[in-house]
C-alpha cells in the first residue's frame, strides 16, 4: 500500500485503507478511491495521469454520488507489474472486475483520455447499469490522427527512453495538458507515482497501445468499441471540451456530436488536455446539474 507524501494530503485527502486495493484475476493489486454514497459515478483516468485527475471532482460531488475511481494497473497507487499485458482488453476485464467486485447494479460514468476507450468498453459489458455518461477530451473510435509529440514517443528504444528515463510523458504532460501554468505542487501531484524507470512503465505502454493500423493488437477491440457506440444513443450524456487540446482536438468532438446529437455539449475555448485543470470550477456544477435533472 503506497503512502501519500504529507504535503500531497490537502490536494488528496482520502481514505487509503486495504478496502481501496482489489487483487484482480490477473494477480496484480489495483488501487481505486470509494469516496461518499448515493449513486455510483465510476470515473476512469487515462495516460499519464491517475486518480489525482479527478480529485476536485470527487471532493465536488462526493455529499451526493459515491465516486469510485481506480488507478489503472501501472497506474497512481496501483501495482506496476514490468512483466504484464498493458493493453486495452486488459484495462476493460480490470474495471469489469471492478465493477463486479462493488457489486454495481447502476452507476453513472465519468471518462477522459484513455478512459474513453476503456469505459466504453466496460460500459458495453454493463450497457443496462450505465444510466448517464459524461464524455471530457477523450475518445471512442479509430482515428488516423495522433499528434505528432505523441507519435515520437511511439518510436522504438527512444520512445521508451524518453518516457521512462527522462518522464517525458508524465511531467511533460504537466505543461503541454494545460492551458494555465500548472501549480508546482499539483505537478508534483501528478508526477508522484511515476519517479523511476519502472513506475513508468505503463505511461509507455499505453503510448504503445494506441491502435493507429489494422495490425495492432488492440485494433480490433476498438473496432468493435466503436461500432457498439450506438448502445449509448438513448443514454442522457454531457460532454465537455477544452479547446486547446494539443492530443484530442474539436475533430473527436465533432466525432462525438455526429454519433451523439442529443448529447449536452459545453465547450472550453480556454481550457487544454487537462480540462479538469483548466476549468474545473466551471465543468464541476455542470456535472452536477446534469447528474441531479430528471431527464
Amino acid at each position: 500500500m503506497y503512502t501519500i507524501p504529507s504535503d500531497l494530503l490537502a490536494l488528496y485527502p482520502f481514505h487509503n485503507s486495504p478496502k481501496n486495493y482489489l487483487k484482480l484475476d490477473c494477480g496484480h493489486v489495483m488501487h481505486f478511491l470509494d469516496e461518499g454514497q448515493g449513486t455510483p459515478i465510476l470515473m476512469l483516468h487515462g495516460n499519464p495521469s491517475w486518480s489525482f485527475l479527478y480529485r476536485d471532482a470527487v471532493k465536488a460531488l462526493r455529499k451526493q454520488f459515491r465516486c469510485i475511481v481506480p488507478d489503472h494497473i501501472g497506474c497512481g497507487l496501483s501495482e506496476k507489474p514490468q512483466d504484464y499485458a498493458y493493453t486495452l482488453d486488459q484495462h476493460i476485464n480490470n474495471i469489469i472486475s471492478l465493477v463486479e467486485h462493488l457489486k454495481l447494479e447502476r452507476f453513472h460514468l465519468m471518462v477522459h483520455d484513455w478512459g474513453g476507450p476503456i469505459g466504453f468498453g466496460v460500459a458495453q459489458h454493463f450497457a443496462n447499469r450505465v444510466e448517464r455518461i459524461i464524455i471530457t477530451n477523450t475518445s471512442g473510435f479509430l482515428s488516423n490522427r495522433i499528434s505528432a509529440r505523441i507519435n515520437l514517443c511511439r518510436t522504438p528504444i527512444l520512445g521508451e527512453f524518453m518516457i521512462r528515463g527522462f518522464n517525458a510523458f508524465a511531467l511533460g504532460a504537466t505543461y503541454m495538458c494545460v492551458a494555465n501554468k500548472m501549480d508546482p505542487l499539483v505537478r508534483k501531484g501528478f508526477c508522484f507515482p511515476y519517479n523511476n524507470w519502472e513506475t513508468r512503465i505503463a505511461t509507455a505502454r499505453f503510448v504503445q497501445d494506441i491502435p493507429m493500423a489494422d495490425s495492432h493488437p488492440s485494433y480490433k477491440r476498438m473496432v468493435t468499441i466503436e461500432e457498439n457506440l450506438s448502445l449509448f444513443k438513448g443514454k442522457p450524456m454531457l460532454i465537455c471540451w477544452g479547446g486547446k487540446d494539443f492530443c484530442f482536438d474539436d475533430l473527436f468532438l465533432e466525432g462525438f456530436k455526429e454519433r451523439f446529437p442529443r448529447a449536452k455539449v459545453h465547450y472550453f475555448p480556454d481550457a487544454g488536455h487537462y480540462l479538469l485543470e483548466d476549468a474545473g470550477v466551471e465543468v464541476f456544477p455542470l456535472v452536477k446539474d446534469f447528474l441531479e435533472t430528471v431527464h
